[in-house]
């Protein structure tokens, strides 16, 4: 019976990448291009930083308020 599922299941995931419009291009569904490296190694470091350091902001400056 498992095998039966996971063989639905894989001719179904195939079957969505063939009929979208997409046409299983990797990263055509992103809200950013990825022709310039420099553009995303800089948004990566920034996203990165920020979603990282910004709760050790928070509470540092949850920490120094009078």
């Amino acid at each position: 019976m498992l095998g039966r599922s996971s063989v639905i299941a894989r001719n179904f995931s195939q079957s969505m990448v063939r009929f979208s419009g997409h046409g299983g291009v990797p990263g055509e569904n992103l809200p950013f291009g990825l022709t310039n490296k420099y553009r995303i190694t800089a948004l990566f470091t920034i996203g990165c930083v920020l979603g990282f350091g910004s709760p050790f902001l928070i509470v540092r400056h949850q920490l120094l308020k009078k």
